[in-house]
């Protein structure tokens, strides 16, 4: 399906190594290729990860293209698809959500089952970090990793659902519990205020952990049955013991807060309880190698899912009008947005939403 726009260049937010900052830069419309489909975005928002270019870490964000526009997490309206069978199977003017992998190969055991990283061909690149990004006025993206959105999600207001959805979803979901446990949110900020609202319809009782007031009230919003402040509340984590019988049964860290990794084991379960690995704090995790050795707690991670795993989270989120809380913003106010972050200031996600 071929579509005529009627100009050749657009705006993005780009992010140059050189001297570390954000540039409004003016570049081509990308021109889809067999596989693709180019999407004129309704919404793109910001995630933590997408700061963490800005910082030293260790942790292995690629950067690949210098400048590269910024952003993994969108939605948006199909302009055109390109030639192969499975880009034409979208239409012009279809809502949809997107994730990020490209260059990989979609059908080996890792694309299939863990995460495109550790795709067999050795190629993957994600955009917005190492392949232009989200925060733009047009992108393309490949279509094995798009769906067509349901019908009571808005592409000006769904963008989150495509990282920050989809991980919570997961972080949720992948603990595996019976209906009725208890789960520690840790994060109830961008990932956090969703990840509560997954577990809430999931049937858990929920401890909402977070340093901030503006995140606590996020999660009272979202429904968490307890919340504690564990800056100003020394003793929160006997608190959580007492009242959950002994502790939680999964503590889901959504933060990039090594210190609030350091305290899970003392709020999970022993012999029953797991920590589940979402957030990525700069630093590398440290577990004590007998607590996992005698069985105290297990380990386990959640990523960012796959266009296998994806639509899952999608449709559950829809059916159970699981939605981001989300500030909006111009293009041009994406530095703001960073600002706010790293302040600790925003509540919820943030957003550009495109006229």
């Amino acid at each position: 399906m071929g579509s005529i726009l009627d100009k050749k260049t657009m705006l993005a937010q780009q992010y140059d190594a050189r001297d570390n900052k954000l540039h409004l830069n003016e570049i081509p419309i990308p021109t889809p290729q067999p596989h693709e489909i180019l999407v004129k975005i309704s919404c793109a928002s910001l995630c933590h990860s997408d700061v963490m270019l800005f910082e030293p870490n260790d942790q292995g964000l690629i950067l690949g293209k210098n400048p590269v526009t910024i952003g993994h997490e969108a939605t948006g309206r199909v302009v055109s698809t390109g030639s192969g069978s499975v880009a034409s199977k979208f239409g012009e003017n279809d809502p949809v959500g997107f994730i990020c992998a490209v260059e990989c190969c979609f059908d080996c055991y890792a694309c299939k089952n863990v995460h495109n990283s550790w795709c067999k061909t050795g190629k993957t690149k994600m955009q917005g970090f190492s392949e232009n990004g989200y925060f733009a006025e047009y992108a393309v993206v490949d279509a094995r990793n798009a769906m067509v959105l349901p019908e009571n999600l808005d592409p000006k207001s769904s963008a989150p659902l495509f990282c920050a959805g989809v991980t919570a979803y997961h972080g949720i979901a992948d603990c595996e519990l019976p209906a009725g446990s208890w789960l520690a949110v840790i994060g109830c900020g961008g990932l956090g205020h969703m990840g509560i609202q997954y577990a809430k319809a999931m049937g858990y009782k929920v401890v909402g952990i977070d340093i901030t007031e503006v995140a606590i009230q996020e999660a009272k919003n979202c429904g968490a049955d307890h919340v504690f402040n564990s800056i100003t509340d020394k003793d929160y984590k006997n608190k959580i013991v007492e009242l959950t019988g002994g502790g939680v049964q999964a503590a889901v860290n959504f933060t990039a807060s090594k210190r609030s990794y350091d305290d899970c084991p003392a709020i999970v379960k022993p012999g029953e309880g797991m920590i589940m690995v979402v957030g990525i704090p700069r630093q590398p995790l440290e577990f004590n190698g007998l607590d996992v050795a005698l069985g105290r707690y297990k380990i386990k991670g959640s990523n960012n899912g796959t266009c296998y795993n994806m639509k899952e989270a999608i449709e559950f989120s829809a059916k159970h009008d699981i939605k981001p809380h989300m500030s909006t913003y111009k293009l041009e106010e994406v530095p703001k947005m960073i600002e706010l972050m790293n302040a600790h200031k925003a509540q919820g996600r943030m957003g550009v939403v495109f006229e």
